[in-house]
């Protein structure tokens, strides 16, 4: 944040607030959902046998290919941030977290009216927490370093969401493409989600004391939920890109 005091930004930190963050995340929200439209109007023929899913993942591929490299540019942006994850930011980085909880809130009524399966209501759980999260630091203005932090997950994001892209167009798996973005993927979830995560959690009970016990709370039961959740994807995502087809070759030789 520099502070509230300090404003040496292109948008001064006294910009930002309640009512501001809320209307860029109804404003956000629009956004995504006037894509997702013009998403579902250009959806190549080898998708056509999933528009929705098709349609959705595009969205959500947009959002991580901005939210991701804008988290690295706000703590190169605010330096200082990094040394204060509680007190400073920047309205760039306010703008981040607003735009990114429009994000969520566009792709979970999404899920709610247009796709009600049983991993879509997994994905709703998730965007809840993490919407009332992300809320926190909208409405108080505390703690946005750290929900940035927590975007740089998104970096990760962008390669899973282009894998399941190509798995809706039917990529060859076999194909070096896919194989190269097979790898890139496990290593960036390595980084920015498993070991991200255990940051994340080290740092809150490292600072619990300077953290109220209601947010002290909300952070650990969030941070609790995406590691699992985390877990579950990385055994996925091993068994299918990694496995799957060492087992076929066992079981051919064993017969």
């Amino acid at each position: 944040m520099e502070t509230a005091g300090e404003s040496r930004e292109v948008w001064p930190v006294t910009t930002t607030g309640t009512p501001f963050g809320c209307f860029i995340i109804l404003l956000s929200a629009l956004v995504f959902y006037l894509t997702g439209l013009v998403s579902s109007r250009l959806i190549p023929s080898v998708a056509s046998n999933a528009p929705w899913r098709w349609k959705n993942i595009s969205i959500s591929f947009l959002h991580a290919l901005i939210s991701g490299p804008w988290a690295v540019l706000c703590f190169l942006e605010t330096p200082k941030m990094a040394e204060d994850l509680i007190s400073t930011y920047s309205t760039f980085s306010y703008l981040l977290i607003s735009v990114s909880v429009g994000y969520f809130v566009y792709d979970m009524l999404d899920m709610i009216v247009c796709q009600r399966t049983r991993q879509s209501l997994e994905l709703v759980g998730h965007h809840v927490v993490i919407i009332s999260c992300y809320m926190v630091a909208v409405t108080t203005r505390l703690y946005v370093g750290y929900a940035v932090v927590g975007l740089l997950v998104e970096l990760n994001s962008i390669f899973l969401h282009l894998r399941q892209l190509m798995q809706i167009c039917a990529f060859p798996r076999a194909s070096g493409l896919y194989r190269f973005n097979s790898l890139v993927n496990l290593g960036t979830f390595i980084v920015f989600r498993i070991s991200l995560l255990a940051w994340m959690t080290r740092w809150i009970v490292i600072n619990k004391d300077f953290v109220p016990l209601v947010f002290y709370s909300m952070g650990s039961i969030g941070l609790a939920i995406m590691t699992l959740m985390n877990i579950i994807l990385f055994y996925r995502l091993m068994r299918s890109d990694f496995f799957s087809k060492k087992d076929k070759v066992s079981k051919g030789k064993a017969e």
